[in-house]
């Protein structure tokens, strides 16, 4: 976990999950990012798939808020009827 944020690490266990959601917006959005990362591009997940990743990825049960939080922040996207999500990609400095 050496590249991990010192900004994020008190929120993340031993394995790198996610073991506490944030108080503070800034944090938050780090950690969201975070969690996104583990999401790949160019690709389409259906919502089990998308729930399945969090939940490797975080420990305090919870995996509504963060799937919410992946589109509030805009790191994912996902169709009206939630059938299909995707990684918004960050549009690049020119």
């Amino acid at each position: 976990m050496s590249n991990i944020s010192p900004d994020i690490a008190v929120f993340l266990d031993d394995e790198g999950r996610i073991k506490q959601y944030p108080a503070a917006a800034k944090k938050k959005i780090l950690v969201v990012e975070y969690l996104a990362g583990k999401f790949e591009e160019d690709r389409i997940y259906s919502e089990k798939e998308v729930n399945s990743i969090i939940n490797k990825w975080h420990t305090f049960g919870d995996y509504f808020l963060l799937r919410r939080m992946l589109i509030e922040y805009g790191f994912m996207g996902r169709k009206p009827n939630g059938s299909e999500y995707w990684v918004v990609k960050k549009q690049e400095d020119v």
